[in-house]
């Protein structure tokens, strides 16, 4: 584990994920994992769209942000993705996503 929480990279978070959740995912399985993960998403818009009202708490902003990377990290680790090595390949080996300026 990194020294401090600002230090955690994302395979340390995957690992911690699949650490503690593992067990549980792979027997939910992919699609029920990946409905959990959209009612995520869903909650995480409704907290930009306090946000954007001006009526939010900043907390709660965080809290969904972090509940969508664990269940996208979830996901990955029961479709046996390395995110880790998804993004350097996506990101950094292929220049990106095609259609950016």
């Amino acid at each position: 584990m990194p020294n401090s929480p600002a230090d955690l990279t994302i395979a340390e978070f995957q690992d911690l994920i699949r650490q503690r959740y593992f067990p549980t995912d792979s027997a939910r399985g992919a699609p029920g994992t990946f409905l959990w993960f959209t009612e995520e998403v869903g909650e995480l818009a409704e907290a930009i769209a306090r946000h954007e009202r001006g009526d939010d708490c900043q907390d709660n902003l965080e809290e969904e942000f972090a509940d969508v990377l664990a269940w996208l990290n979830t996901l990955a680790n029961i479709t046996e993705v390395d995110l880790t090595k998804a993004i350097a390949k996506k990101y950094y080996d292929e220049g990106g996503p095609r259609g950016t300026k």
